[in-house]
């Protein structure tokens, strides 16, 4: 593309259209290096980083913040759509065409003759639609759900899936008694595990059942489970600063306070 050209694609309703320009000329020949020797493998990272730095941004309801987010996560579109556009595959607007044709044919009560009603009969209706487009009918009732998601939310992904079909607890009675349960099985193996050796697979195998049934009752108390850790996540980034700080007003170092000069700051800022 020229430089006149681009300098018409800079015109508002062509930004789009810009962007796929500057994208194609990273790659091309005489662009960027790094830009040049990346694949869809290689950017995997990045779409991960960029999809949470979004997410960030809206919780942190910072508009600002979020435009720049998701500029950057539909770079991250266009560049796996050049990547596929120079081998032939597919290109951006069969991208956008795709999606395009899928909303259509997943609202046929706004576009077709469907009568459901409520967000309960949409949303049922949509997963008819996408089991019957994806060949799922004869498969397992729970095929496909969570696939590439992270374990945390892959579990509640997998939980809700099942609820929808009655496989769930009544309520948070048998939730939490079955915490305490799986709580006791970790201590069991615990009990078994030699200091200085990896985990065995079975306690992670029993971490692994406590951290899925905790997930449970974060989902039956509609509790978005990976918004509650990020809240603790955040809890424990701020104590520890004021950790840090306190030692730093002792004029001890964090590598040459022992555990219990730690405690005593983590407690003062609790």
């Amino acid at each position: 593309m020229t430089d006149d050209e681009m300098i018409k694609c800079a015109e508002p309703s062509r930004q789009i259209e810009r962007l796929r320009a500057i994208m194609h000329r990273l790659r091309a020949p005489g662009g960027c290096p790094w830009d040049a020797e990346q694949t869809h493998e290689s950017l995997v990272p990045n779409l991960i980083e960029e999809t949470y730095e979004t997410v960030a941004a809206i919780r942190a309801n910072n508009e600002e913040n979020l435009q720049e987010e998701l500029g950057d996560l539909l770079l991250q579109v266009v560049f796996h759509a050049e990547l596929a556009e120079e081998e032939k595959r597919f290109d951006l607007n069969d991208i956008a065409r795709g999606i395009s044709e899928k909303l259509v044919r997943r609202h046929p009560h706004v576009y077709g003759d469907s009568n459901v009603s409520g967000t309960d009969g949409v949303l049922a209706q949509w997963e008819d639609i996408k089991r019957a487009e994806k060949g799922h009918e004869e498969k397992p009732y729970l095929h496909g759900v969570g696939k590439g998601l992270p374990a945390l939310l892959k579990a509640a992904k997998l939980q809700k899936k099942a609820s929808k079909v009655g496989f769930d607890w009544p309520d948070t009675t048998g939730i939490a008694e079955k915490i305490d349960e799986e709580l006791a099985e970790v201590r069991e193996e615990l009990a078994k595990h030699e200091k200085g050796t990896p985990a065995s697979r079975e306690l992670q195998a029993e971490i692994g059942d406590l951290l899925f049934i905790v997930t449970n009752l974060a989902r039956k108390l509609e509790v978005d489970p990976e918004v509650a850790l990020e809240i603790t996540n955040d809890k424990f980034l701020h104590r520890f600063k004021q950790v840090e700080k306190g030692l730093k007003r002792d004029q001890i170092t964090l590598e040459e306070a022992t555990l219990e000069q730690m405690d005593a700051h983590w407690n003062a800022a609790k």
